[in-house]
């Protein structure tokens, strides 16, 4: 938006802060090059439009904004003579993305004076060479160091989950191995039985009768119910009582596998029916060979399944070979988070997931997404730990008129009311030393509100502490890397 041209005054200009140290030939030659115009209440630039000129305020009140998903917000309001905002950072040229990165208007009619980019440029290169050569090393140095501590802020993320996926995966491991080991050995046993029975005086039909009894045996084994302890316990009352009247060796340590299998008193009487008495011991030590087997397979199953289903939400949590901005399903990223972060939860914290699964998928970028669902459920889990080790994290998702929400809620410590107003800047952490860089909720506020145009929020008081992510449902812009403010 363009403004009405008014005179410039030299004079006027140097009494501005910015200039009050120039020569009157430089401020002869601002006035020369720039201009002054004079805004009605209204917009003066837009927030992403090309940065092609320096604004100065001379009078007025001029107000700067943000967009945060749908929402324009208020980042500052100010009336002193000489704040400054606009194309600030023109003498990096090309190095660096010339865009406004706020919107300015003003709220009563205003004068600015107004210098053109490219010029604004020539004059600081020219009157001010190495002030310039100062700003590029602090521009470029503080986006170097905060790339660099964002890196060592994600390895030291990297570290703990590696430490606690380790510690997953190598407990279904390990319960394969096993698993694996006394299968061996019960297979040999049942070799051992079956050459034994088979050499035995037995009918042909009571043979085929016991491998038709195996068989349904098995089968049985994979829709065992599940039942309550008190029912278990009946249950194996009942069958040890059952093995023993049938003069069946060691029935109290057989009893709870045919329980663990869904086999009851009736099954183990059609057992007997379909088998001469003679044989009847030999054949349910057997079938509790042919149980052990089942069961451990089921077992191996289940481990191998375990382990699979890590190494799908490590792959889903890293994003490999995925594209780095496309439509995804939130629960997909929250549920592999939690996996990969359930070893330092542990089971001293209860995880609530209160999910709207009618949701739809949003546009973002999936692995940074995970990368603030870490920091999140970090600080959540440390705020628990604080407060006594015990307590839920609560993970919901809801809609919130155009854009989806999802809020993390711990029972923790809380954030005192003096901090509040401190927690999304870079370095502020109030962990202990060692245990925090204070870069975590600064990270997932630039990933959350500079790259997502969504929001980041908190509300906390002890014992229900609140973060709450807005996303737009919309495609998001690309992030911004310039800082300006007035």
């Amino acid at each position: 938006m363009s403004g009405q041209p008014v005179p410039c005054s030299p004079a006027e200009i140097g009494s501005l802060f910015l200039f009050e140290k120039l020569s009157p030939e430089q401020l002869g030659r601002l006035c020369a090059e720039g201009r002054v115009e004079r805004f009605e209440p209204g917009p003066v630039y837009a927030e992403g439009d090309p940065a092609t000129c320096f604004y100065v305020m001379v009078e007025g009140t001029v107000v700067l904004s943000r967009r945060v998903g749908a929402d324009d917000v208020e980042v500052i309001r100010s009336s002193q003579r000489g704040v400054y905002s606009g194309a600030m950072q023109a003498y990096l040229g090309d190095r660096a993305r010339q865009v406004y990165n706020n919107s300015m208007r003003v709220t009563e009619p205003t004068r600015f004076f107004v210098l053109p980019a490219d010029t604004f440029a020539a004059i600081m290169r020219e009157w001010f060479p190495m002030a310039v050569h100062l700003l590029e090393g602090l521009f470029f140095g503080s986006k170097a160091t905060q790339q660099a501590i964002g890196q060592r802020e994600r390895l030291l993320a990297l570290g703990s989950l590696s430490a606690g996926l380790t510690h997953e995966l190598n407990n279904p491991a390990a319960a394969a191995v096993r698993a694996t080991a006394t299968l061996r050995e019960r297979v040999a046993k049942m070799r051992h039985k079956l050459a034994v029975i088979s050499a035995g005086p037995y009918p042909r039909e009571s043979l085929a009768s016991l491998i038709d009894i195996q068989e349904r045996t098995a089968e049985r084994v994979g829709k065992a119910p599940a039942l309550s302890p008190l029912e278990a316990a009946d249950r194996e009352d009942a069958l040890t009582d059952w093995l023993d009247d049938h003069d069946i060796p060691e029935g109290w340590r057989l009893a709870p596998t045919f329980v663990q299998a869904g086999l009851d008193v009736d099954w183990l009487e059609q057992v007997a029916a379909a088998v001469e008495e003679d044989i009847l011991p030999g054949a349910i030590g057997w079938l509790n060979y042919t149980v052990e087997t089942e069961l451990l397979m089921d077992e191996i199953a289940d481990s191998t399944t375990r382990i699979s289903h890590l190494v799908d939400a490590a792959k889903q949590y890293s994003q490999l070979d995925r594209a780095p901005f496309r439509s995804v399903d939130v629960h997909e990223l929250l549920d592999s988070t939690l996996l990969m972060l359930s070893g330092k939860i542990g089971p001293q914290i209860k995880v609530v997931k209160e999910y709207d699964r009618t949701l739809p998928e949003i546009p973002a970028y999936p692995a940074e997404l995970n990368q603030v669902w870490t920091n999140l459920i970090d600080n959540a889990v440390s705020a628990i730990n604080s407060a006594g080790g015990e307590g839920t994290l609560t993970v919901r998702t809801a809609a919130d008129h155009d854009r989806l929400l999802v809020e993390f809620r711990d029972t923790g410590v809380g954030i005192p009311p003096e901090n509040h107003g401190r927690i999304f800047d870079p370095f502020f952490t109030t962990k202990p030393v060692g245990e925090g860089t204070g870069l975590g909720l600064d990270i997932s506020w630039r990933i959350v509100v500079n790259k997502h145009h969504g929001t980041l929020r908190v509300e906390s008081e002890p014992g229900d502490t609140r973060f709450q992510v807005l996303l737009p449902l919309t495609a998001a812009a690309e992030d911004d890397t310039n800082e300006e403010s007035v």
